[in-house]
């Protein structure tokens, strides 16, 4: 910033230097350009300086979340793994392009094992923006697609297999892998009920105050620690509560 301060200080002296000498009209526009130019970079980098000074502020303004908030989720259409009849239902929010949600999915299936009986799992969809995840939203319409021929899960465990890499043709070639009809997959994905489904799905996953993916809870509960333990102490406590 100081540098091009000095800078522009340095161009206005040389305008008002040359001016008093009687340059060419051509050669004072020209100044006048360099120093219009300055001027620009410097605001421009004034609110560059601004934004990043407000943007610890607005991750602050972010609500509190109640980690004993107990939220009414209902399983809705969304696809389930596990007995309907259970006592546990956890409900995930995630994005197909998520690391983070990749890396949680053979936790789920560990706890899904441990718990056989009691427990079932609900994914709903939350791709997040383009500019941070080009192909969620495309893996989301992959899915939700699958479904309609009854191998969500089997095109679930496939796109999360290949979460690195979930371009078009990546896409097309996990749902031959997942023994759909591609043919009438590739029709389905863009179907409006499927982009209606993950519309509602977002809008159920803001209500319950989703602000990333993977987001876990608990028979309405958010899971804070994310891990077998978490999980298990989560799932004991509620049986209890059940019982």
């Amino acid at each position: 910033m100081g540098r091009i301060m000095t800078r522009t200080g340095a161009a206005t002296l040389a305008l008002a230097m040359i001016a008093g000498c009687g340059p060419s009209a051509s050669d004072i526009d020209e100044i006048k350009k360099g120093v219009a130019d300055i001027r620009g970079k410097v605001d421009a980098l004034s609110k560059t300086v601004d934004q990043i000074k407000a943007a610890p502020a607005a991750a602050a303004a972010r609500p509190q979340l109640d980690p004993n908030k107990v939220y009414s989720i209902n399983t809705g259409s969304s696809p389930v793994r596990g007995p309907k009849s259970a006592k546990v239902t956890i409900v995930e929010w995630a994005d197909f392009q998520c690391p983070f949600c990749a890396q949680s999915a053979p936790l789920v299936d560990q706890v899904l094992k441990a718990y056989p009986s009691d427990v079932n799992y609900v994914y709903k969809q939350f791709p997040l923006p383009a500019t941070m995840h080009p192909n969620a939203l495309p893996a989301a319409k992959a899915a939700l697609a699958a479904a309609k021929q009854g191998k969500y899960w089997e095109m679930h465990d496939v796109l999360f297999e290949n979460s690195r890499d979930l371009s078009a043709d990546k896409l097309k070639e996990c749902a031959a892998k997942a023994g759909l009809d591609v043919s009438r997959w590739e029709k389905d994905k863009d179907a409006p009920d499927v982009q209606q489904q993950i519309d509602a799905e977002m809008t159920e996953g803001r209500s319950a105050d989703v602000q990333g993916t993977p987001t876990f809870f608990v028979n309405g509960k958010r899971l804070m620690n994310r891990s077998f333990d978490g999980f298990k102490q989560m799932i004991d406590d509620a049986m209890k509560a059940k019982s």
